[in-house]
């Protein structure tokens, strides 16, 4: 085939392009730099047009044009892949030649500067359209192209990308007369990255912290700050026999509850909600529920805790933990422990920093 003198001055503009992108990208460094990456990994849209010299064997000697579409996706820092078509025709007196390419290209970029030059390679799938006086005839065969071209970033989302490839297609079930077709296609395309870049974390310079201002000698206690007092949840096997409401002997987890509530006579309203299992009836399990929580608000009130700030409420077996099939009863009964429990609803202390 025929490389014409129009087309290797497409060549050259591409690589004179590519040189002049070059010179101010060297002195960038790395443009896009987001957090833990060394490229933006966002996808991207590229529309182009294109330059071909297309296999002389169609019957059209003469440069040609088109249009194409890509979109890209960074997947390393080395490594892009952009998926696409192209839609390009050329004329040679009466004679024309159409070609329509839907493939995949991975592009081999040597850097993730502003100025990216990369190797390609890929394929896909080619129509071939030929009107000439002694022949009229379609086809669509698989193809392969490899090239190099550049990109050039011109902020965190727009830039410019030039290629040039050579394709090679594998012509099947067709009256070209041929099984080769050579192509040569120089593409120029806008870029446009969907998302920006994470911003880069500031980098930490070496200087010594400025030395702290003079404390003052009579200095303001801080105001008070909230500190959680979490719901304590009371195992009701820990403090009442099985069926029965009846507080066991000594309550630990009852006495610290007392005892921080004694401290800070201000918190008030405090709920204690009384639970069971399933097992029963829904009256009987109630009821037993309302006399647990119960019980232990006159702990709390035997603890010197005014029986103003208490509200004891059985909740029955609703708000389950656990859900048990278990046909032995024993085991049912086992399995269903941590239903029977006694809760004491988070509150807010207020307490000054040291």
């Amino acid at each position: 085939m025929k490389t014409s003198t129009s087309m290797t001055s497409a060549v050259t503009a591409v690589t004179l392009l590519s040189c002049a992108l070059a010179a101010p990208a060297q002195a960038q460094g790395i443009y896009n730099t987001p957090s833990g990456h060394d490229f933006n990994p966002s996808w991207y849209i590229a529309p182009s047009i294109n330059g071909i010299s297309p296999d002389d064997k169609f019957g059209s000697d003469d440069q040609g044009g088109g249009l194409g579409l890509r979109v890209g996706k960074p997947l390393t820092h080395w490594l892009d892949l952009q998926l696409g078509t192209t839609y390009s025709r050329a004329h040679e007196g009466s004679s024309s030649y159409r070609q329509n390419t839907l493939g995949v290209d991975a592009l081999f970029l040597l850097s993730r500067e502003r100025f990216r030059p990369f190797l390609l390679a890929g394929g896909g799938a080619e129509y071939d359209k030929v009107n000439r006086p002694d022949l009229s005839s379609n086809g669509t065969s698989p193809y392969l192209n490899m090239g190099l071209g550049a990109q050039y970033s011109f902020n965190s989302q727009w830039g410019l990308q030039a290629d040039y490839r050579h394709a090679v297609s594998f012509l099947q079930n067709n009256d070209f007369g041929f099984d080769r077709g050579h192509s040569n296609i120089v593409t120029v395309a806008l870029l446009y990255t969907f998302d920006k870049p994470a911003a880069p974390a500031p980098i930490a310079r070496n200087e010594a912290p400025p030395p702290p201002p003079p404390r003052a000698i009579e200095a303001p206690p801080p105001a008070p700050v909230p500190q959680r007092f979490e719901r304590y949840t009371l195992s009701s096997t820990e403090l009442f026999d099985f069926d029965s409401f009846v507080l066991r002997g000594s309550q630990p987890k009852l006495d610290e509850i007392s005892s921080v509530l004694n401290r800070d006579p201000a918190i008030e309203s405090i709920n204690i909600l009384g639970y069971t299992d399933r097992l029963g009836s829904d009256q009987y399990n109630q009821k037993l529920s309302q006399s647990r929580a119960e019980a232990v608000k006159s702990y709390l009130i035997s603890k010197s805790v005014d029986a103003r700030r208490l509200n004891a409420v059985g909740k029955g077996e609703r708000n389950p933990v656990v859900e048990c099939s278990d046909k032995k009863r024993a085991d049912l009964i086992k399995c269903l422990e941590p239903n029977r429990r006694v809760e004491v609803e988070e509150i807010v202390l207020q307490r000054r920093v040291p």
